[in-house]
């Protein structure tokens, strides 16, 4: 299934992020904890991709696994940061003939030893080249592609940042699922402005449960998240328990997709990871809610 034909259906809908292996070694662990997941039948599964394309096999393993075993529709990220056409062109013909619907289509975080380098021949610089790529394919894909409320770290501003999601909207994305945040407000705002921009495709929240304190500081290496003063307080009084805290960041997860599905977004895309346990609670608390109309 099309994840756009789950966006059609206005109703709350809650997903799933999950990663895999790195080796064959855990390969098996990786597979049951994703497996736990695809049993709760949330509305979809997404699935990352290494760096490089280093655990590109896994993906669709993983992908694949989740439509055939358990019928929850699987969302393969694809990224083209170094790549090559002839690599992204077999990893398309991967996709595809595995039967993989929905694609998720990202430059990629740059290497750390090829920052500063100079990209100007690089096959992808930027996420709507591989957008574009995919579109010419003669895949039928459903293209989703990532957004930033807080601005992209390499932006020179939110203008830009729009300016460039826009292109990538208009080279085929038919989805946007946004970068963590711990303020919705953030969210609204940024809706407004893509809206008035001419950006009309669903756009599904992006929540990371914090559910130990060093997640804190990866959060905002990885995205620069602005860290609300409440959230601050929820940390420093229950970071150094960690049932507490685990507790308190799936409290504070739920309250924020209860939040925005009060305010008109519908479709909210949890980055659990691979913790079964984070996605049943947050699934759990929303039991009432979730498949309910907007």
């Amino acid at each position: 299934m099309k994840l756009t034909e789950i966006f059609a259906r206005n109703t709350y809908s809650l997903s799933f992020e999950v990663f895999p292996p790195k080796t064959d070694d855990n390969y098996d662990s990786v597979k049951t904890a994703t497996e736990e997941i695809a049993r709760l039948s949330p509305a979809f599964m997404s699935v990352t991709y290494g760096a490089g394309g280093g655990t590109s096999k896994y993906t669709l393993n993983i992908a694949k696994n989740i439509r055939e075993e358990f019928g929850v529709p699987s969302l393969a990220h694809l990224t083209c940061v170094s790549s090559t056409k002839e690599t992204v062109a077999a990893r398309i013909a991967d996709f595809k003939n595995a039967g993989i619907e929905n694609v998720m289509a990202l430059r990629g975080d740059i290497p750390a030893d090829m920052q500063g380098a100079d990209r100007s021949g690089w096959a992808y610089r930027h996420a709507v080249d591989l957008i574009a790529e995919l579109k010419q394919s003669g895949a039928d894909f459903c293209i989703g592609g990532a957004c930033y409320p807080e601005v992209h770290p390499e932006s020179l501003s939110q203008k830009e940042d729009i300016r460039h999601l826009k292109e990538k909207v208009d080279a085929g994305c038919e989805f946007l699922t946004t970068q963590m945040f711990f303020d919705n407000n953030l969210l609204y705002n940024f809706l407004y402005k893509i809206r008035e921009a001419g950006i009309e495709v669903p756009v599904i929240a992006g929540i990371m449960p914090i559910t130990n304190a060093k997640q804190v500081e990866r959060a905002i290496n990885l995205s620069g998240s602005f860290m609300p003063q409440r959230f601050k307080s929820l940390v420093d009084k229950f970071g150094g328990d960690s049932a507490a805290m685990k507790q308190a960041g799936i409290a504070y997860a739920t309250d924020q997709i209860i939040d925005l599905f009060a305010n008109g977004v519908t479709n909210v895309h949890v980055y659990s990871m691979n913790k079964p346990d984070v996605a049943a609670a947050i699934q759990n608390n929303l039991s009432d809610i979730i498949g309910k109309h907007a």
